[in-house]
């Protein structure tokens, strides 16, 4: 069911997707800001519980409702509601407007216009830029939005489905990815105090849940792109970045695809652009930003065509192999 699920989620996606400004983004900051409100007296076994309310109940909330579905009611119904969690937490065109935007103001030659897109997408002070840098950014942010949106929820969704957890996986997925941005930069630009707690277990907690996912990311771009050089990036090159999941995505893709990523500015860090403290195993370190870039050419226009076909390639790998399993699995 779970590949069938992805397949309409997909499909349904393509045909009517959700507008930029939609209720769900409203739904999840409502209830992310909720949680935080009722749970969070700023110590510090508070950021693992208003972490557990945001994240841990919807994914159960789901899990309940699809398992009672599929043993009491439909199996059809419970095909429907998978579809409608995968519909609203899967997918290309909750990012990809302002890919598309950015693309088609640079092929027009408005860089200003691009670079405003930009600052609008990814909170960042992008002004100042030159053209190279600019669409090295556009496409590292892409191809973080891309695993995010698709890859990572696409990976947790089978697993927990195949568990008999329907769409928990997913739901668990984009909440702890939503709560990680959320407590990050929201917050911050709304001026609300924030138990800095908070902020950094939900970050450290989504960097847990995407370990595998990220490197299954990697490894889907390293198959459909350049082998060889997929591989050396990610091995080479992964500590480019701060972190590490995101490392090794870029520097997988910059390998399959043949671009120079990286550098001083890299993706994921505060808008601001300055170093961050970690939380890792409930202790805090200060990280240097990372500098460096990957070999490769330069970033150019055509690149982002590439990517896009590189993300796509992705997809459609990771779409055979499920199905083969689930033919292996009925006819096993």
């Amino acid at each position: 069911m779970s590949f069938f699920a992805v397949l309409f989620a997909l499909l349904l996606e393509q045909i009517k997707p959700l507008p930029r400004d939609n209720w769900v983004h409203d739904a999840l900051a409502s209830w992310v800001r909720w949680a935080g409100r009722n749970f969070d007296a700023g110590q510090p076994h508070h950021a693992r519980i208003v972490w557990a309310v945001t994240v841990l109940v919807p994914a159960a909330a789901a899990a309940a409702i699809h398992f009672v579905l599929i043993e009491y009611i439909s199996l059809l119904l419970a095909l429907a509601f998978d579809v409608l969690a995968l519909y609203l937490t899967l997918g290309f065109r909750q990012f990809s407007h302002y890919f598309t935007d950015i693309r088609e103001a640079l092929e027009r030659g408005d860089e200003d216009h691009a670079r405003q897109l930009l600052a609008e997408w990814r909170h960042l002070d992008v002004s100042e830029l030159p053209r190279t840098e600019l669409l090295r950014h556009v496409i590292e942010h892409s191809l973080l939005a891309a695993h995010r949106h698709v890859f990572g929820v696409f990976f947790c969704y089978v697993v927990f489905s195949a568990m008999g957890l329907g769409p928990a996986g997913a739901i668990a997925y984009r909440m702890a990815e939503f709560a990680s941005r959320y407590w990050t930069f929201e917050c911050r630009s709304m001026g609300v105090a924030v138990n800095e707690r908070l902020r950094d277990f939900s970050q450290w907690m989504f960097g847990l849940i995407d370990h595998v996912p990220a490197r299954l990311t990697a490894f889907g771009f390293a198959v459909v792109g350049n082998f060889e050089e997929a591989v050396s990036g990610w091995r080479r090159d992964a500590g480019l970045w701060r972190r590490a999941n995101e490392g090794i995505i870029l520097a997988a893709a910059a390998g399959a695809v043949g671009v120079q990523l990286g550098g001083a500015a890299a993706p994921g860090v505060t808008p601001d652009r300055a170093a961050e403290a970690s939380f890792s195993a409930g202790v805090e370190t200060d990280e240097a930003e990372a500098t460096g870039s990957t070999p490769g050419l330069p970033p150019e226009l055509g690149h982002l065509g590439s990517v896009v076909g590189l993300v796509w390639r992705s997809v459609i790998l990771w779409m055979l192999l499920l199905a083969l399993l689930k033919l292996a699995n009925l006819l096993g």
